[in-house]
């Protein structure tokens, strides 16, 4: 394989990890909010809690910046937990979801802190296992 072949495919899976890790926090997010509630079909309400917040991370990975540097803390996990957030929020409001207080907080705590947290994990663990420091670049 090229150099050139090696980049593109070390960057290809870099920014597969990055969307799968971006999709599993929100589905574990939506997951524990729905183990709150009693319901016939748990995986379709998980999905139903979900979506708005996989928009807005989509939305957020629209961003040149952020897949040209999927695992950076900054901007890349700001910006996919902003547009998680935000449109997800946004979302939520038209389609008449719940926008209690209370998930309003714990959304965007538990969404920052695992969007941008597990970047830095990811990130750190390379670093130990002697990886180059641009890791997402």
């Amino acid at each position: 394989m090229t150099t050139d072949t090696a980049a593109l495919s070390r960057r290809a899976r870099t920014t597969v990890v990055a969307l799968v890790g971006d999709a599993v926090v929100i589905l574990v997010f939506a997951a524990l909010g729905r183990g709150f509630h009693s319901e016939a079909n748990p995986v379709l309400g998980v999905l139903g809690t979900a979506w708005p917040f996989l928009v807005g991370a989509a939305a957020g990975w629209l961003l040149p910046v952020v897949r040209r540097r999927p695992l950076a803390l900054w901007p890349a996990g700001v910006s996919v937990w902003l547009g998680a957030y935000l449109i997800g929020m946004l979302l939520r409001a038209v389609t008449g979801q719940g926008l209690a207080v209370a998930f309003l907080v714990v959304a965007l705590c538990f969404l920052g802190l695992f969007l941008v947290g597990w970047r830095a994990v990811a990130r750190l663990i390379a670093r130990v296992a002697g990886r180059p420091r641009g890791l997402g670049r």
